[in-house]
């Protein structure tokens, strides 16, 4: 009788950044590669960071995206979890695994900004779907799979943690939950300053997902019931057309 091989599995601890506002004050969008954390966006980092110093984690590289929403809740988390400070790990920028990069949104006809919006995050995404008229899931997917492919062969890591973007989460645990294909899985919600929890092995397929949008400030997501980028299609749409 063979007996069986204990897998050999490491742990990735996926976040998305915290919240930050993609409109200012008068409706107008911001640019999104310099929008800040907001105040719901810190409280969600440092609930995060709570919740893994409560559970005595380490990690022995911390990624993100570079975008300073990741940054800052990667630097938010860190500050509550003192083992971290004490090993001085320092945040790594690997930029492609940004957020799905969207078109101009004034270009985009009236009749189209619904699908724009919101067609990327509904079912099985076709990789030819843009989005808000710029890069499509193909594109994103070609920038994507070949990072994570990347971090697994790094050989000097048991726990990661990655801080992306709701985007870029969606494509690692679309590409997770089937055993390493090429898919994206628009419908994966993942709130803002929300964590998931994968297991990956040595063989390509084998990955295992333990957790999968654990919000720390809210674990039962009591409240709306709109997406994220429903939300950001309602406030743009005010700000295109004024009452």
């Amino acid at each position: 009788m063979i007996p069986f091989p204990t897998p050999n599995r490491r742990r990735v601890y996926l976040m998305r950044h915290g919240a930050v506002t993609y409109f200012d004050e008068t409706g107008r969008p911001i640019e999104p590669d310099t929008v800040p954390l907001n105040e719901e966006g810190r409280k969600q980092a440092t609930a995060a960071g709570r919740t893994f110093a409560a559970e005595n984690i380490m990690f022995d590289r911390v990624i993100v995206s570079g975008l300073p929403r990741t940054v800052e809740t990667a630097q938010r988390v860190l500050a509550e979890m003192p083992a971290m400070q004490a090993r001085g790990v320092a945040l790594e920028q690997w930029p492609e695994l940004q957020e799905i990069r969207g078109g101009k949104l004034g270009e985009i006809p009236e009749h189209e900004l619904a699908q724009a919006f919101i067609g990327v995050f509904e079912g099985t995404v076709p990789e030819e779907r843009r989005f808000l008229h710029g890069e499509s899931i193909g594109e994103f997917l070609d920038r994507v799979i070949p990072a994570l492919a990347r971090l697994r062969d790094l050989p000097d890591w048991d726990t990661v943690l990655l801080v992306l973007h709701g985007g870029t989460n969606r494509a690692i645990l679309s590409h997770a939950i089937t055993g390493g294909e090429r898919v994206f899985f628009g419908n994966l919600a993942q709130t803002a300053g929300c964590i998931n929890a994968l297991d990956v092995g040595d063989e390509p397929s084998d990955w295992v997902l333990r957790m999968s949008n654990f919000s720390p400030p809210s674990p039962v997501h009591f409240g709306s019931r709109l997406t994220t980028m429903e939300v950001l299609l309602q406030q743009y749409l005010r700000y295109r057309n004024p009452a």
